[in-house]
């Protein structure tokens, strides 16, 4: 990251997901939106939409039809979530798929192409990075995810709440809006997509 701080750098940069111009982004070829869950759609560790974002998350699915939007976590559907106990129940709560991974963000790229490619029933290779938006409110692993994979990264700036937050997640993300207030500042940029989207 030291050597590339523009794979930090979000091609959107958002308040949270009510913000997000979802036509515009189908519009733009992305065919699939990849979602963090924790104070990006749900408060830390709980399973439901945050009340004021189910608008917009009935928005999305309406633009995202069927097998085009997944979560993906670094907690639930993960190792770390036994018998994936906690990714079924996201998913009854948000009436989308949870990526089951072996690798966390942001190491996980080609693990959710793969997913995706799942879900919708086509081999394995057919879903290209460029077709995917990630939305996420961490620089270090949605935002990285998504920049070094050659997906669209869309960042949420404000969080839902710090109530329940993990405390070193808390402790980064502040570490990261001072890194991305500075690179701002500097004029580094995310790497160019071909969607031609750029609002950092």
């Amino acid at each position: 990251m030291l050597s590339q701080p523009h794979l930090l750098m979000p091609h959107m940069a958002v308040p949270d997901i009510r913000s997000i111009p979802y036509e515009l982004l189908r519009d733009r070829g992305i065919k699939y939106v990849v979602f963090d869950k924790d104070n990006c759609l749900t408060a830390p560790y709980v399973d439901q939409i945050h009340p004021e974002f189910k608008d917009a998350w009935r928005q999305c699915r309406a633009v995202f039809p069927g097998p085009r939007v997944l979560i993906v976590s670094n907690s639930a559907g993960t190792p770390d979530d036994t018998d994936n106990k906690a990714a079924t129940k996201v998913e009854a709560a948000l009436g989308v798929p949870v990526l089951r991974h072996r690798t966390k963000k942001p190491g996980c790229g080609s693990e959710v192409l793969d997913g995706l490619c799942g879900l919708a029933r086509v081999p394995v290779g057919s879903i290209g990075p460029g077709q995917v938006a990630v939305v996420g409110d961490r620089l270090a692993t949605d935002v990285l995810l998504a920049n070094k994979t050659g997906m669209l990264s869309v960042w949420t700036r404000d969080i839902i709440t710090t109530k329940g937050d993990n405390a070193v997640a808390s402790l980064v993300r502040r570490l990261e809006h001072g890194v991305y207030g500075v690179l701002k500042s500097r004029g580094v940029q995310a790497p160019s997509h071909a969607s031609g989207i750029s609002k950092p």
